[in-house]
């Protein structure tokens, strides 16, 4: 798999958001050190991408009550061996939605590398996850097998949903036009 346009985009994050220069290191490190790094198998981990979906008027921001996980979030999923991670946000977030979306930019606007625990037969793992802010063009979704709920959510009042670091870090970046 072309690991090359990641680790491009990886190199251009870092120098868009300094401060998270070491995390987007340790993501590079991760696709470089790992051929197979678009694929659930690959452990200790694998891309994965996930969308940050605002409404039309850039208000409000849908998120996900996660089946597995039990916790707010927002939708994306595994890449399957897709290299293309916009494609991937976009995929995994029509299937969990049903929404109609629109990428606002072909570059993430965030990334992280967070743990997921033990489930049955797979063993913890970290996601390296690319996140992308998608515009939806209608409020009507749908609830997949994969969520409890789905609910826009008033930027303004994310906390009462969530306190995760990183959902609140994409809001200050979208908030700030990043």
């Amino acid at each position: 798999m072309d690991r090359r346009k990641l680790i491009a985009e990886l190199n251009a994050y870092a120098a868009r958001f300094p401060g998270e220069a070491t995390k987007a290191l340790r993501f590079r490190e991760f696709v470089e050190c790992h051929p197979d790094c678009f694929e659930r198998h690959c452990l200790p981990g694998h891309v994965t991408a996930s969308a940050w979906i605002v409404d039309r008027r850039g208000i409000r921001v849908l998120l996900t009550h996660h089946r597995k996980l039990g916790r707010w979030l927002q939708p994306g999923g595994h890449s399957d061996g897709e290299p293309d991670s916009l494609a991937v946000a976009l995929r995994e977030a029509r299937e969990e939605t049903g929404l109609e979306l629109v990428a606002r930019s072909a570059r993430p606007m965030d990334i992280d590398i967070h743990e997921i625990p033990p489930r049955g037969k797979e063993p913890a793992h970290r996601h390296y996850d690319l996140r992308f802010a998608l515009t939806a063009r209608s409020d009507a979704y749908r609830v997949s097998e994969e969520s409890h709920d789905l609910a826009w959510v008033g930027l303004d009042v994310l906390e009462t949903f969530t306190g995760e670091d990183s959902i609140l870090r994409m809001r200050s970046k979208w908030l700030a036009g990043r």
